[in-house]
């Protein structure tokens, strides 16, 4: 452990961010343009007196659950989170790169279903894989894919109008709630497990560009969407209703969303219409 680069860094980090970079008041009589020590050690949930010897590079050894929230309370990106945890003596926690290979045990299940629509997703919402019904119901997947979070049905709902065309205009706002309210979970778990560079960078983004977003993100609202009713508007067989079912891997970093007829109504006769 080299604690005086340890310490040094620590404190080069804290320096460049703002109270409004982490969602803190800046208050009056404020000394320094960058965080105090007492922020750091709160959005770590770690008591002042330690920090503070941290940055003394007294010789304290931060365990690595500890480097982990130092990581994320200062916003370090992937190569600053290894940096320091070689500085403190600790390997660096293995990355999860964004995977953009579709489970096999998904892909196996998909196959097998040709009467409904379907398609695999990453976690924030990148559809990775669909059955052709799927394609005839909700559009075609690009060939190569947008890079990152691009791609995302989530992120496109915000950013791009045509995005929202294959749902009832009445329906845009519950829609608009709960792609919120999802993602919002998915990113404090990826923020726990110390990976969430890309979800990160994902809702930045969209608080830059959307009022909407914006506004729903403020409300904190968490729900994972694992069953849903949805309406879909198609011009071939009009709007017709939905059961959405969600299959997660163990890890949640990818999904499988199924499409089934709503028992008493005329989806069934409608989803065979499409079909043919």
């Amino acid at each position: 452990m080299d604690a005086t680069e340890l310490a040094a860094f620590l404190h080069s980090r804290r320096d460049r961010l703002r109270p409004a970079d982490v969602g803190l008041t800046a208050g009056p009589r404020r000394r320094v343009p960058g965080l105090r020590r007492e922020e750091v050690a709160f959005l770590a949930n770690a008591s002042i007196d330690y920090y503070i010897e941290l940055e003394r590079g007294r010789g304290v050894q931060p365990s690595a659950q500890m480097l982990l929230a130092l990581a994320r309370a200062l916003r370090l990106t992937g190569d600053e989170r290894d940096h320091l945890f070689h500085l403190a003596g600790h390997p660096a926690p293995p990355a999860r790169e964004p995977s953009r290979a579709t489970d096999p045990s998904l892909l196996a299940l998909l196959e097998r279903l040709d009467g409904t629509p379907a398609r695999i997703m990453t976690d924030l919402h990148q559809p990775l894989a669909q059955n052709r019904l799927a394609a005839e119901l909700l559009g075609e997947l690009d060939p190569v894919g947008e890079p990152g979070y691009a791609s995302s049905t989530v992120y496109r709902w915000f950013t791009d109008p045509s995005a929202r065309t294959v749902y009832p205009a009445e329906d845009h706002g519950r829609h608009a709630q709960s792609f919120v309210a999802d993602l919002r979970a998915v990113a404090a778990k990826r923020a726990l497990a110390g990976d969430d560079a890309e979800a990160e960078k994902m809702v930045a983004d969209l608080l830059d560009r959307s009022e909407e977003f914006t506004r729903l993100w403020q409300a904190r609202d968490v729900e994972v969407r694992r069953f849903d009713r949805k309406r879909f508007a198609h011009p071939a067989i009009g709007v017709i209703e939905l059961e959405c079912h969600h299959l997660f891997t163990q890890d949640g970093s990818q999904r499988l969303l199924w499409l089934a007829p709503v028992a008493g109504t005329d989806a069934a006769r409608r989803l065979a219409t499409l079909a043919a």
